[in-house]
């Protein structure tokens, strides 16, 4: 693809959201709450509905791979939550409120021809992934896939999206930032608003210890983030974008400008469905 990471970081974009409305959905969160976990905030079943392709995982297991979160938040959460239910308990339960929040924001789309073309291309790229390296990437991948076109499409987003997530942990490991600092930079260089970041469960003074370690960097100063800490940023995401490619890379040009165009109008649904925040930690169109 001649180091057009910019079309890769546009897949991103629009698979995203179909993903990540199965941690917001009232269907899933009526599946969870059958299953016995509290729905008054969404954490409860985060935990267990992220990380239950890798089985049965304790919580530094989670923070490990979750890495954005204080292992003090996991821990509230893993390992209580398998005591609730089982992974594949989790997993079908999962299944089930994304199958029906699919059908509610879709509607007839989850029949049409377009959903279909969009699955067959999006589980096309999922299958390309090289997992090595990438625990959650590798878990869900690992996971059968379900038979119809539109849960397909999710299954697929969720791989790439975990495949694209596991190497920007990597990226940001390679620029010498550890999870608090990941964090403090992101806001510093405008991602999201420092109030939106204390969902990942950190103390104030872990927060202020990294922002003291990434002064004493040169990497952010008095009156905010520096010249080189906005370079540094600037190289993860290059090289969040660069470790994500392959997928495309495999699909082709061609069929990754089909899928663009295809995925279109269901994220339009999907963000019009009014479920997803207006901010994330994910900085989706700042960065």
């Amino acid at each position: 693809m001649a180091e057009d990471y910019g079309r890769v970081r546009q897949m991103w974009h629009l698979l995203e959201p179909l993903h990540a409305v199965v941690y917001y959905a009232p269907e899933v969160f009526e599946e969870f709450a059958a299953l016995g976990y509290e729905t008054d905030e969404r954490w409860p079943s985060y935990f267990p509905l992220r990380s239950a392709p890798l089985g049965a995982p304790g919580a530094r297991q989670v923070a490990s791979a979750f890495c954005s979160f204080s292992p003090h938040k996991v821990a509230e959460h893993i390992p209580a939550a398998w005591d609730i239910a089982a992974p594949d308990e989790v997993l079908a339960a999962r299944m089930r409120g994304i199958d029906r929040a699919y059908r509610t924001i879709l509607g007839d789309r989850v029949d049409s021809p377009e959903l279909a073309e969009a699955a067959a291309l999006a589980r096309r790229a999922a299958e390309a992934v090289n997992t090595a390296g990438r625990p959650l990437a590798a878990a869900n991948a690992a996971l059968a896939w379900p038979g119809e076109p539109h849960l397909v499409l999710w299954q697929a987003a969720t791989i790439l999206r975990e495949h694209r997530g596991d190497g920007h942990l990597a990226a940001l490991l390679t620029a010498g930032l550890d999870p608090v600092e990941s964090l403090v930079s992101f806001a510093a260089v405008g991602a999201a608003s420092e109030k939106t970041f204390t969902s990942r469960g950190w103390s104030e003074e872990e927060w202020e210890a990294a922002r003291e370690r990434l002064m004493e960097r040169g990497l952010l100063g008095a009156d905010g983030v520096t010249e080189a800490g906005r370079a540094l940023r600037a190289e993860v995401e290059r090289r969040t974008d660069e470790l994500a490619a392959s997928p495309w890379a495999a699909l082709g040009d061609e069929g990754r400008d089909r899928l663009a165009d295809l995925l279109g109008p269901f994220w339009v649904e999907v963000l019009g469905a009014g479920m997803m925040p207006g901010e994330t930690t994910l900085g989706i169109g700042k960065v």
